[in-house]
């Protein structure tokens, strides 16, 4: 795909893959939308492709981001964690993740269903952008703050605001993609 977003190495198969099938593609799918907020706070301090290239490791890990089953994690699974070099091995993202999962549980045994929960921040639809180039695009915004907060309230880890907003941008919550990238137009035209 010629013009795609700046950000993106185009001598990297999976960097083009994830531009081109998955970011700011609008994701409703309450345990997806989970998986993608606890990568992200992997992600934290590292390149992104970095957690692109561990993610199958790490969702081999984490039961394939089965809150059910994170939820249970124990201080021995957290060790076993911690061995798994395919991993990041951060003691602090990985309890986050276990707490996240609790916290996940929690709202759905109130009745709370995560994607209304996220996508309520923008009002159950996509913010569409329009940004020349990729730097452009901010790093955060009082929406990705109002959210960051909410979730640290709620118990959630590593999910500060410019965490959050890249959160946002990867599950089509607000459509970054550069206004000369064919997926930009195709992003604002899913709902």
């Amino acid at each position: 795909m010629s013009g795609r977003c700046g950000w993106v190495n185009p001598a990297d198969p999976l960097y083009c893959a994830y531009h081109d099938e998955e970011w700011g593609v609008p994701e409703r799918d309450p345990r997806a939308l989970w998986e993608k907020l606890v990568l992200d706070g992997f992600q934290a301090g590292l390149a992104w492709i970095t957690i692109l290239r561990k993610r199958e490791t790490l969702r081999e890990a984490f039961d394939g981001f089965d809150p059910v089953a994170v939820a249970r994690y124990d201080e021995a699974r957290i060790g076993l964690l911690l061995q798994n070099s395919g991993i990041i091995r951060s003691r602090a993202k990985i309890e986050a993740a276990i707490a996240g999962a609790r916290v996940w549980l929690e709202m759905a045994e109130r009745g709370e269903d995560f994607s209304d929960y996220i996508w309520g921040f923008v009002d159950g639809r996509p913010i569409q952008n329009a940004w020349r180039g990729f730097r452009d695009a901010p790093t955060a915004t009082p929406v990705s703050e109002a959210l960051a907060k909410d979730l640290k309230r709620r118990g959630f880890k590593f999910c500060g605001p410019v965490i959050t907003y890249a959160f946002m941008q990867a599950v089509g919550m607000v459509n970054d993609h550069e206004t000369g990238c064919p997926r930009h137009a195709q992003c604002a035209a899913t709902p």
